[in-house]
């Protein structure tokens, strides 16, 4: 993959969020569409987008019984995405089934843990341990499953890479350097830069508010593009 960095693009309005891939696509190497985009746009809005040329990642965290995931993969084939998430905690059964539903184009990747979620929001979930920890038995799990890769946070790839060689990662929660305020996290806790997470093994970098929300969205997208 020449560029690793897929845009989020969780615009709620269509025109606009043609118009910031379009400004930017030069600079990245595909576009992250998320249940915000899909359920205001639905298929149209999938196509639209797609019309740009650029790999599709649908961000759908699919996560039901194995029947009904299978059947969702089986209505998303026609979008034909590079990409499709299922939360890994949906258990074994149900991402196989959707592996063996997805195109054959797709890779299925499992959501271990949220960007957004640390040590004790995942207490009082009721599971034990930290972080780490849920993400690595997450990942085994996924890799038992068939799947292609995880989706983790940047402070886990390291760990996963080593243990899953040939597996496919993605990293959303990164932020820039320089810019670790709260303020500039949002609702991001475990976060790193574009930069760390690739050496320590991701394969996709998700990166949405650093481009969506600067002032110059393509200079901002160039200056993740140099870093990397």
């Amino acid at each position: 993959m020449s560029n690793p960095v897929y845009l989020a693009l969780d615009l709620p309005q269509l025109d606009a969020a043609k118009a910031l891939a379009g400004k930017v696509k030069a600079h990245i190497g595909g576009v992250k569409l998320g249940l915000e985009f899909f359920c205001a746009h639905g298929h149209h809005g999938v196509h639209e987008i797609a019309h740009l040329g650029l790999p599709i990642f649908l961000d759908l965290k699919l996560h039901d019984i194995p029947n009904t995931v299978a059947g969702a993969m089986q209505a998303i084939h026609v979008l034909e995405p590079a990409i499709v998430t299922v939360h890994a905690s949906g258990g074994r059964a149900m991402m196989e089934d959707a592996k063996a539903a997805a195109s054959n184009g797709t890779k299925v990747v499992a959501v271990t843990m949220l960007t957004s979620m640390d040590d004790r929001d995942l207490e009082r979930t009721g599971v034990k341990g930290c972080a780490h920890d849920q993400v690595m038995r997450l990942a085994e799990l996924a890799k038992a499953a068939g799947l292609d890769g995880i989706v983790c946070s940047g402070q886990e790839v390291g760990a996963v890479h080593r243990q899953w060689k040939d597996g496919f990662f993605v990293v959303p929660g990164l932020r820039l350097p320089g810019n670790g305020a709260n303020h500039a996290r949002g609702d991001q806790k475990r976060v790193v830069t574009p930069r760390q997470a690739r050496d320590d093994g991701a394969s996709v970098l998700v990166v949405g508010r650093p481009i969506s929300r600067a002032e110059d969205p393509v200079a901002a997208a160039v200056a993740i593009e140099a870093t990397l």
